[in-house]
């Protein structure tokens, strides 16, 4: 049995650190996981400049409210779904993924939990478990499936190579560069097609 593991961000719906970003005017959090591998540091960055500048989870989700999934992606999830047990596995948090499920039709999602005060203020997170993408996907694999995995980022190599097969998509040129063995498409058609190649 087969189990997809899918990133979210930047693969069905647009990075919200960077749409936070444009909508605060506040550049220094577009930094990504695509620019920084180890995930405690970047969060770490994001949590002080949201302090810095007296900002907490409400705008932010404000922000959320108006990102809608990239062009095809419910589509292509549909039918993924349709065709094989899908997961997305994301380092985002619950209390930022819950709009955006609904709007690709209530996927199964793994991701992590951010520690906010009364006052709103984001004063800490906790990560679901260490190398949560990696841990996950050797954990299913425990259970008895296969595992097959995409994502854009650094933090999505880790199961990527620990997979059965595994696909960047949509991942900027560096990632690219940097992982020349792994297969990169840019499409959902050229995605979900190499997909359901590794299901036959």
């Amino acid at each position: 049995m087969y189990v997809t593991c899918l990133d979210l961000e930047g693969v069905l719906v647009p990075e919200i650190w960077i749409a936070f970003a444009e909508a605060s005017g506040i550049p220094e959090l577009k930094k990504t996981t695509r620019d920084e591998p180890d995930y405690n540091k970047l969060m770490n960055y994001r949590l002080n400049i949201l302090k810095e500048h007296g900002l907490g989870l409400k705008e932010i989700q404000d922000v959320i409210a108006t990102i809608d999934p990239m062009e095809g992606a419910k589509e292509f999830l549909d039918e993924l779904r349709a065709t094989c047990q899908t997961i997305i596995i994301s380092d985002t948090f619950s209390q930022f993924a819950a709009p955006l499920m609904k709007k690709l039709g209530m996927p199964t999602i793994f991701c992590n939990e951010l520690v906010v005060s009364e006052n709103g203020e984001i004063t800490g997170f906790k990560m679901r478990c260490e190398k949560s993408k990696f841990t996950t996907v050797r954990a299913l694999q425990s259970c008895g499936f296969e595992t097959i995995a995409s994502g854009d980022s650094y933090n999505d190599l880790g199961m990527i190579n620990a997979s059965k097969a595994g696909f960047l998509f949509k991942a900027p040129d560096n990632i690219k560069a940097d992982n020349p063995d792994i297969p990169a498409y840019e499409t959902y058609d050229e995605l979900l097609a190499a997909i359901k190649k590794e299901l036959v």
